[in-house]
């Protein structure tokens, strides 16, 4: 950028923005600069937020991919094999809550710098549209009192001096000054135009900025939500959260690649009005202000002449002279016509009344006010705004890949809970040493069975209806006891109180399954057990 644009200068970012590939839908290269009227051009910021669309489908398309290969490949497992799964599924997890978690903090931190450019763009605006008023409003007011009020004053005092041809020519004269004043004023440019089009160019952009603001803001919040449910759904195993997440999953993925294709196209868009904004600022004023204008407030250096010191001088020499003219004719007026000192007093505080909105339209119309609000309009758009929109792109990205994790891992938690399913449902339910039985038995009172046969401090049935027998004498040896030690895994539960000292044999030991389930050792150990024993276990059983 030039050394002349004084405090203004360009961020790196936007030239790398402004120099990043133009093409239209035609896929042809166009000039980057800044034309958003011109249809290329818009083609080129459309054609940016194709290719974030072509990345959503191609995210879209591997997870299908992904799918379709989970899915088809299905294979038994083996426990060692299930371990490394679990351990990929807790991992993708924690990963996909991680970056979510980034993603969310880039997004706040880049949601609030976007705003706070656009509030200082709009708080520029509303400035420069405040300033450009004051000056409409001054000079409307001094041309107004300057036909109205002072040739109302003037014609009766030419009543009055009708027989002073000389106080008659000094009255011609003022008004010949204030019809100078009004040409100086006239030639003013007529900065209504553009006050409106400033305050209209303000109220859009608030408008537009707080529901972007507030859609962005409820989006980060959505998907945290979405990451801790997805997150809580894998660990308490719940098959319609997961299910539920997925879905969610999936939207709040699109919503991230066309969020990021929003942002990459206004990010171009305005890194390429920053490269050069004199140029189009030029061609949208042409029409009702001078380039020399233009470039006085944009610049506001010493090297470049102020176009209003004229008319501004002419006006306070045209004022002085009339203000002269009124004390003379106080002086030598007033004692010969008493009547005309009422109209002269008029005059006399119109004339200060106008030299006070003189020196007020002085400095309104000075370069340094408008050039400050230029070029905080111009740091808050290329600065924090273009800053904002970086890191909201980055937050899209960061939030594509979390849900792209999220959405792998939990159709590999659906399965590894359909696996776990699966092995228990083939484990026998009556299997008193199935842990599983052991936990329904519990919930269940009607399965009291199961605890009579297990142990004797069961808490179903009555317990004073339940005589432990005496035990029988055996001569198996301790080698037997070993082995149901190590059958029972060393559970201290079953060391303490052996099923051989017990005297309850196992349910259904006459079953096919239950003969292939224990060991020859152990059905003989129960089969030798006395008639009275099992006859007892059964009253005690059918109790």
């Amino acid at each position: 950028m030039s050394s002349a644009r004084g405090e203004y200068i360009q961020p790196w970012w936007t030239y790398w923005l402004h120099n990043f590939p133009h093409i239209n839908l035609r896929f042809q290269p166009i000039d980057n600069t800044f034309q958003p009227e011109d249809a290329n051009y818009q083609q080129s910021l459309i054609f940016l937020g194709c290719v974030a669309a072509a990345g959503l489908g191609l995210n879209l398309l591997c997870l299908a991919i992904y799918l379709s290969c989970l899915c088809c490949c299905r294979k038994e497992e083996e426990e060692e094999s299930k371990r490394p799964n679990s351990c990929c599924v807790t991992w993708s997890a924690v990963a996909a809550g991680l970056i979510t978690c980034v993603a969310v903090g880039v997004g706040f931190y880049g949601n609030s710098e976007t705003n706070d450019g656009v509030y200082q763009l709009t708080y520029s605006l509303y400035n420069a549209n405040h300033t450009l008023g004051g000056v409409d409003s001054l000079v409307t007011g001094t041309m107004g009192s300057m036909k109205s009020g002072l040739q109302m004053h003037l014609a009766r005092l030419d009543e009055i001096f009708a027989t002073r041809g000389d106080y008659v020519q000094t009255l011609q004269f003022m008004q010949q000054m204030a019809d100078n004043v009004i040409k100086q004023l006239l030639g003013l440019p007529d900065w209504e135009d553009a006050k409106v089009d400033l305050a209209a160019i303000a109220d859009q952009t608030a408008h537009v900025e707080y529901y972007r603001w507030l859609m962005y803001l409820l989006l980060l919040i959505v998907d945290l939500i979405i990451c801790l449910l997805a997150c809580l759904g894998l660990a308490k195993q719940s098959r319609w959260l997961l299910t539920t997440m997925m879905v969610f999953g999936v939207l709040t993925l699109v919503l991230s690649w066309t969020s990021l294709g929003a942002d990459l196209a206004t990010a171009v868009g305005t890194s390429d009005f920053c490269e050069c904004p004199d140029k189009f600022i030029l061609s949208q004023t042409k029409t009702f202000i001078g380039a020399d204008i233009v470039h006085y407030y944009m610049y506001c250096n010493q090297t470049l002449a102020n176009p209003f010191q004229q008319p501004l001088t002419i006006f306070q020499r045209s004022l002085t002279t009339m203000q002269i003219q009124i004390q003379g004719l106080l002086q030598f007026a007033v004692p010969l016509f008493p009547t005309a000192e009422r109209d002269l007093l008029g005059i006399q505080h119109l004339l200060n009344s106008s030299e006070a909105s003189l020196h007020q339209l002085t400095a309104l119309l000075d370069c340094r006010g408008l050039n400050k609000d230029y070029l905080d309009a111009m740091v808050g758009v290329c600065y924090d705004g273009v800053e904002g929109l970086l890191y909201l792109c980055l937050f899209s990205t960061l939030a594509a890949c979390a849900f792209t994790v999220m959405l792998c891992a939990i159709p590999r938690a659906w399965r590894q809970m359909a696996c776990r399913e699966r092995d228990y449902d083939d484990i026998d339910e009556e299997d008193p040493f199935n842990p599983r039985a052991r936990r329904i038995g519990s919930q269940n009172p009607n399965l009291t069975n199961m605890h009579s046969f297990c142990s004797y401090s069961s808490s179903m049935g009555s317990q004073s209806s339940l005589h432990r027998p005496t035990p029988a004498l055996t001569n198996a040896p301790m080698s037997e006891y070993m082995n149901h030690t190590a059958l029972f895994g060393g559970n201290p539960r079953y060391e303490n109180v052996p099923l051989i000292g017990r005297g309850s044999p196992p349910p259904s030991i006459y079953s096919q399954q239950y003969r292939n389930r224990y060991s020859p050792s152990m059905r003989a150990t129960y089969l030798s057990m006395t008639e009275e024993q099992r006859r007892h276990f059964g009253n005690d059983f059918q109790a």
